[in-house]
């Protein structure tokens, strides 16, 4: 989607019987490593999931409001999991480019409240419920344009507040864990709102991320909106 600007975040055991000699044993082996278990907040203000060593990195500046990241969500995030991160092959990394402004800004502030561990399975869900929250907003703004242009004249966490209880995210995020009170302490966290705008500002200004999805393999820009034509990007890199 093209950037527009709509609406101005072991225990190891040996044991020994008695005094005889201990017959050697072998340490249980570990288990597997599961890479899509493994997530971290990185330092640019993303999400990433899988092999901190992979050789092939993989970053997407995502809008959870944006259509075409809804399609990459649902038709190519379950094989790049399964194939790609879970062999270590590849880590993948979610930052965000609020394409939408304030209804991106809403959902990615409470998405970034939930612990790191979930933030993948929140993020999942909120594209899986993508339509709702569209056919919602869409509603607000034809029925109430003079009120929603009142929104966006508030400050960001007061924006992103009224924009988030017009879609539906407060009672959406209460069943996937985030109670009301958190959701809205979130919601009004200026800290929280300054450093989703800098990784926006950081994509756009150092990267040239101009929409989404932007995916980079390797640091690289690579011209692929959709599964099918980033998955050869990845093997040609080398997963």
């Amino acid at each position: 989607m093209r950037m527009m600007h709509v609406l101005g975040a072991a225990v190891l055991a040996l044991g020994l019987n008695g005094a005889s000699v201990a017959q050697p044993q072998r340490a249980p082996a570990a288990a597997a490593k599961r890479w899509v278990d493994v997530v971290v907040r990185t330092p640019e203000g993303g999400y990433r999931q899988g092999n901190p060593n992979a050789p092939v990195k993989l970053v997407e500046y995502g809008s959870r409001t944006c259509p075409s990241c809804g399609r990459f969500a649902a038709e190519g995030m379950a094989p790049l999991r399964a194939e790609f991160i879970a062999s270590g092959k590849v880590s993948y990394e979610y930052r965000d480019f609020l394409i939408h402004g304030a209804p991106d800004l809403a959902l990615a502030l409470v998405n970034q409240c939930v612990p790191a561990g979930r933030f993948f399975p929140v993020l999942d869900a909120i594209y899986a419920g993508q339509s709702g929250f569209a056919e919602r907003l869409d509603t607000f703004l034809k029925k109430s344009p003079q009120v929603a242009e009142g929104y966006q004249k508030l400050p960001p966490p007061q924006m992103a507040t009224r924009f988030a209880e017009v879609m539906g995210v407060i009672p959406f995020m209460k069943a996937h864990g985030l109670g009301e009170a958190q959701a809205r302490k979130c919601l009004n966290n200026p800290a929280l709102v300054q450093g989703i705008a800098k990784t926006h500002a950081d994509g756009a200004n150092l990267h040239d991320v101009q929409g989404t999805p932007g995916f980079f393999v390797n640091g690289r820009a690579v011209r692929a909106f959709t599964w099918d034509r980033l998955q050869p990007e990845l093997r040609a890199a080398g997963a």
